[in-house]
Formats: structure tokens, C-alpha cells, sequence
């Protein structure tokens, strides 16, 4: 029977309004007034607002390998409570990394049967794989991933210029996007070199050991091989607030560049981080709040297109130690819509911001427009019922990832996730999880056809 999911803030492209989203087979077919619902479609009422389904497009799923991390039952859970219809897996954590078609496949494997929401796969550029970029792209793949600086897990590796220039041809072939973790290894050489010594138990040795520079100079490199090979590039968790005159020179000259950030750098500050509290360990770390400030800025204008999770769970043991030791990665999917929407209350963006930077533009990204991302004719009725004003304080029980390890506990936060609807059948409502595990893999390919 097709449905009606009836809403007072509907929230599409053009704007914000009360109505009905029509359904039917899972997909939209239709937006209309109330009073316009056809005969014979089932009402869904939803008592907030109604959002396209998150997309998320820099999670860690570690699986396989390295399940006892996270897992795809236990991600895509964390996922539905947090309203995100659609992962796209990155391709290191876990083992073996998302690098030939044949990782691919064993990915695909571990994900069968296991998924509440839908998910698709980054390629990785790592340890002189050029040759197997455009297997990896016909196999199904998003785009790839690379890092510039060491990754700090087995089974990955970092590259350097040589290797980025054996790789772009291919990858302007496949047209499909490079994603970079873009620190260079020289100035975090040179920061380590001044810390002999220093004590790692304050978060002060942590910044100073990944220093802006390191950002700075990566970014600046890979404009420069963009301009000259023509790749699609993608800067990931972009923290530094010195590269955005780069970045926006570059977006001007034309250059094919996207950039995120996180919610972990819109949210906290270097400055309120305490001592000791590896829980906040990331990389590049959190920096100040004026740094953040100017992040938010950066939205605003459109220098920064989307905002993406970086969610890197691990089990609890990993998180102890000091900041030389702990691993750098925080779990967020559960939790990321509220975190995200009040920083966004407090600066006056609006639910339409919201959608765009959490939904559109990560779909955009993944090469998912026109079938994720939206509330619009023709697209998967992927929703989220949110309730923004409700006020809640996060507890363990809200993280519903494998470990309950977690930097947002105890944060105050507006914004709440009633319901969360997968093609239109409901996965999550009300801390209930009540879907069938019909999550799928949303294959790539279409590029290069």
C-alpha cells in the first residue's frame, strides 16, 4: 500500500514546509499539501521534522578484521539511532584494507545479512596499488582513499608524491574522487623532534605534535597535483583554520575540490580539553575555539561543502594511556545530528543547512545524487523524524556502538532522532530498533560507464 509520512517541516532542496512525502515501493513519488494525499494511502504521522536520511561518507566499519572494534550489525545500528540511512565505509581499519577487488569482495561478505541501513566502499591508494585503482572503480567503489601522512594501523600505508603522481592518471580516468588525510610528514617529523621529552599526558603536547603546518603544506601539495592532473579531490576532516585561504583560491580558480570537517572540531575546544583525556585524542587534533569559530564560518560561505563523522570506534583498553600511546579516533555516528545541529542552533543555520551539509552534499560526494540525500521525486524514501528543540544530556546508552567509548557523554545537546525510516520501512523508533536487517550495498561503477 503506498504511504503518506505527514509532517509540519518538511525539509527539501527549495524549503521548509508543512505536508506530506508520498511513497510508494520505497521510493519518493511525491511532496503535496495535507489536504492533497490521495485515496488510498496509509497515513504515517511524524512528529517533527522531517529530514532526508543522513549520509555518511568517513566512518570506520573495521569489518572484517577487526570486528571486536566495531562490525557492520553494531555500526549500522549506532547509525539508525543517529538517523543516517547511507555509510560509506572507509577502507583502512580493517583488515585486509579496501585496497584490490578482492578486499573488496571479503568486505562484502562480512556485510551480508548484517546491515539495518545501506552502505557502500572507498578504495584506498596504499602501497603502490596504482594498478588496481580502476579494477577497484569497475568493481564498485566510491572513490579512494589515501593518507600523506602514516596512518598508525597495520595493514595501510601512507604515500608520498611519487606514488600520487603514479596514481592520478588513473584516477582522472575513473573520475571519481581522491579523499585525503592531508598531513605532511616533514613538519610532524620536526614537531616530534622539539617534544623530546615533554609530557604526554597534556593535551598541549598533543596539539603542538601535529601542528597546523602539516595541514598547510598538504593541502598546498595536492591543490598543486589537482591543477595539474585533474582529479577529483576531497580533503577530509580539514581542521586547520590557515588552510581555508588556500582552499578558497582554489575552489575559485575552478579546481574539481571538495572539503569536510567534523563534528568533533565544530563541537569542542582545545582549550576546555583536560589533561589527560585521550577520549578527545584525534588526528589532526581538536584545535581552539576561535580555530572552530572560523570552521563555522567556513560553512557558512561555502569553502567547507559537508560535515562527515570520522566515527573510529575501538575498544575501551585502546582509548587509556596518554596521548603518545591512545588511539586517535572518536565515536560519534549515534550522535552526530544533535552535535552538529546545536552548534548550528546557536549560530542561526537552519534545518535546511542541516540537511545539506549532512545529507545532500555527502551524497553528492559518493556519486548518490538522485537516489540519496533528498526528499525529492524519484529518490529512496530514506527519512529522518527529528525533534530539534528537545534538550538532552548524552549518556552510554545513546551510542549504541560495540564499545560504549566516547567523548560526547555527558555533553548537553539539542535535537533528537524519533525515527529513522530506510526506504520507507521503519529501522529505528524510540530507542527500538524494529527493522529487518535489509540494508544493502549501494554499488558504484556508474562513472566509468
Amino acid at each position: 500500500m503506498p504511504e503518506a509520512f505527514v509532517s509540519p517541516q518538511i525539509v527539501t532542496r527549495e524549503a521548509i514546509r508543512p505536508g506530506a512525502v508520498l511513497v510508494d515501493d520505497g521510493k519518493i513519488t511525491d511532496i503535496c499539501n495535507e489536504s492533497e494525499i490521495p485515496p488510498g494511502y496509509r497515513r504515517v504521522e511524524c512528529p517533527g521534522a522531517l529530514l532526508p536520511g543522513l549520509v555518511d561518507s568517513h566512518i570506520h566499519i573495521n569489518e572484517p578484521g577487526r570486528t571486536e572494534w566495531e562490525g557492520f550489525a553494531t555500526a549500522t545500528r549506532a547509525a539508525a539511532a543517529g538517523g543516517y540511512t547511507t555509510l560509506i565505509d572507509m577502507p583502512l581499519n580493517c583488515l585486509p584494507a579496501t585496497t584490490t577487488v578482492a578486499a573488496l569482495e571479503a568486505k562484502r561478505a562480512a556485510a551480508d545479512g548484517q546491515c539495518l541501513v545501506d552502505w557502500a566502499a572507498w578504495g584506498g591508494v596504499s602501497g603502490h596499488n596504482a594498478d588496481d585503482l580502476e579494477p577497484l572503480a569497475l568493481a564498485g567503489v566510491r572513490g579512494f582513499k589515501c593518507f600523506l601522512a602514516e596512518p598508525g594501523i597495520e595493514g595501510f600505508f601512507r604515500v608520498d608524491e611519487a606514488e600520487l603522481r603514479a596514481a592520478a592518471p588513473q584516477l582522472a580516468r575513473t573520475r571519481l574522487p581522491l579523499l585525503v588525510h592531508a598531513e605532511l610528514p616533514g613538519p610532524l617529523d620536526r614537531a616530534a623532534r622539539d617534544l623530546a621529552g615533554a609530557d604526554w599526558r597534556r593535551y598541549e603536547t598533543w596539539l603542538r605534535s601535529r601542528p597546523d603546518q602539516a595541514e598547510i603544506e598538504a593541502i598546498r601539495l595536492m591543490i598543486r597535483l589537482c591543477r595539474e592532473y585533474g582529479f577529483r579531490l576531497h580533503i577530509v576532516h580539514l581542521v586547520t583554520a590557515q588552510a581555508l585561504d588556500d582552499i578558497r583560491r582554489a575552489k575559485d580558480e575552478g579546481l574539481p575540490i571538495t572539503v569536510e570537517t567534523c563534528p568533533h572540531y565544530l563541537h569542542f575546544a582545545a582549550e576546555d580539553i583536560p589533561d589527560g583525556s585521550t577520549l578527545h585524542k584525534c588526528a589532526p587534533p581538536i584545535r581552539s575555539a576561535a580555530n572552530r569559530e572560523q570552521l563555522w564560518q567556513a560553512l557558512r560561505d561555502g569553502v567547507i561543502d559537508l560535515i562527515a563523522t570520522d566515527h573510529s570506534p575501538c575498544p575501551p583498553g585502546m582509548k587509556e594511556g596518554d596521548f603518545a600511546t591512545a588511539w586517535g579516533g572518536i565515536s560519534s555516528v549515534s550522535v552526530a545530528l544533535p552535535v552538529v545541529w546545536t552548534g548550528m542552533r546557536r549560530l542561526g543555520f537552519t534545518l535546511s543547512d542541516l540537511a545539506r551539509f549532512m545529507s545532500q552534499k555527502p551524497a553528492q560526494l559518493a556519486g548518490l545524487t538522485g537516489r540519496k540525500g533528498e526528499l525529492a521525486p524519484g529518490y529512496d524514501a530514506d527519512f529522518v523524524v527529528f525533534e530539534p528543540e528537545r534538550e538532552r544530556i548524552v549518556t552510554a546508552d545513546d551510542l549504541y556502538t560495540r564499545h560504549s567509548v566516547s567523548p560526547y557523554t555527558g555533553e548537553k545537546l539539542f535535537g533528537t532522532v524519533t525515527a529513522t525510516y530506510l526506504r520507507a520501512k521503519a529501522v529505528y523508533e524510540r530507542g527500538q530498533f524494529t527493522g529487518a536487517h535489509e540494508g544493502k550495498e549501494i554499488a558504484g561503477a556508474e562513472a566509468l560507464r
